[in-house]
């Protein structure tokens, strides 16, 4: 009976080893695919560039403020917190949301969202003035964006106009010149003079390069933005990898999976080092080396307690932060 058992875990074990991927789903990413989701989409409506993930300074606090994401046009700036909130949700006299799951039937309490997004939108045109970026007035506004389809409400005319609910979001139209509906025109575009084209080319030059967070790209398309620490594994497979480190390198890629969904013992990486001397994060020659599958990247969520580590056979791509 005993050994039936120990067999049993074992077979388990190598089970999980090989047809899984624990990493992936040991961490909770809706949240952080949400804020591309949110990124790509309002790319394809409205063109212009999303810049996900920044951490920009804060003179007053001394800190840095995260900001999910904010979307840059000749017409406009927008500052853009993302909610993925499931549940019931009240908007209460003070602006904070009541959020009650569905799942756990748990109340929730989140800060003023609006209030939250406007003081974003003021750390980032402060930190834009002290880069030499300045900003005609009313260029740059915040949002928030619900996107969860599961999210509901009692009293949607609580909610002030600065908050886009799931209804309104999906039934978002490209943008057109002649006719805005009112709260499409509210959301974002209102009748605004283009900034200069030198002014809009500094403003994304200072977003490219202002801090952000580190981004995992899972399989799946799956995201997580936070801190990379280091790789661990085997000593020759750390000394293939030596040389990524954010001051050296851009961004990683991994390659070569086996066929049949068998995990793979090698696999191949891909990294460009970073050129100062261009916008770009990184210079277009690649550099290849082999490590074992089983090497781990150490990664710190944002807002994470713990960090977590992830098998390079589950990542496909990692962004480092300047």
């Amino acid at each position: 009976m005993w050994i039936e058992l120990l067999c049993g875990l074992v077979l388990y074990k190598v089970l999980r080893l090989f047809f899984s991927n624990d990493d992936v789903l040991d961490i909770e990413t809706s949240d952080f695919n949400a804020i591309f989701t949110v990124a790509a989409r309002l790319e394809k409506l409205y063109g212009g560039k999303a810049y996900v993930g920044l951490r920009i300074p804060d003179a007053d606090s001394g800190s840095r403020q995260n900001i999910d994401l904010v979307l840059v046009s000749k017409g406009e700036a927008v500052v853009i917190c993302v909610k993925n909130l499931a549940g019931f949700v009240s908007a209460n006299s003070d602006g904070s949301w009541l959020c009650i799951s569905d799942h756990k039937h748990k109340e929730e309490h989140h800060p003023d969202p609006v209030a939250e997004a406007k003081r974003q939108a003021s750390v980032l045109e402060a930190y834009l003035e002290q880069r030499g970026v300045s900003l005609p007035e009313g260029y740059l506004s915040s949002k928030v964006i619900v996107c969860n389809p599961k999210f509901r409400t009692l009293n949607p005319d609580h909610f002030p106009p600065e908050v886009i609910q799931y209804e309104n979001w999906v039934n978002l139209k490209p943008e057109s010149k002649s006719v805005l509906s009112g709260w499409i025109k509210g959301a974002f575009r209102a009748a605004k003079k283009d900034v200069q084209e030198s002014t809009y080319q500094q403003l994304q030059s200072v977003l490219s390069t202002s801090p952000m967070w580190d981004r995992l790209e899972l399989k799946g398309s799956k995201y997580v933005l936070g801190e990379f620490l280091e790789f661990k594994g085997k000593h020759d497979d750390l000394q293939e990898l030596q040389y990524i480190k954010r001051s050296k390198v851009g961004r990683m890629i991994v390659q070569k999976t086996s066929m049949f969904g068998l995990a793979p013992t090698k696999l191949q990486v891909l990294y460009s080092f970073r050129d100062y001397r261009t916008e770009g994060s990184s210079s277009s020659e690649w550099k290849e080396v082999t490590v074992r599958s089983s090497t781990e990247a150490v990664f710190h969520p944002q807002n994470a307690k713990k960090v977590r580590k992830f098998k390079l056979s589950a990542i496909t791509s990692l962004t480092l932060s300047a």
